[in-house]
């Protein structure tokens, strides 16, 4: 069970690497937080595959914190 569990984490890392760098880039928003502007004011909802992506992200990190978990009971039995 704890080969199986490392295995998974190990492709979900991976995963997780390539979903954050597939993401779009947003230089426009990294600009606003270094001069100091407003981030949230112009924002608007995330559409398409900006969407997608951060829907996969999120799972991928809970998948990751879940895998974590259990990884560190199973050790400590």
């Amino acid at each position: 069970m704890y080969n199986v569990c490392m295995t998974l984490l190990i492709i979900v890392s991976i995963l997780i690497i390539i979903a954050t760098m597939m993401q779009p880039q947003k230089q426009q928003d990294a600009l606003n937080a270094l001069s100091g502007g407003a981030v949230f004011s112009g924002q608007s909802k995330k559409r398409g595959f900006e969407a997608f992506m951060e829907k996969v992200t999120s799972v991928l990190l809970v998948l990751f914190f879940a895998l974590s978990l259990i990884l560190a009971y199973l050790s400590s039995k």
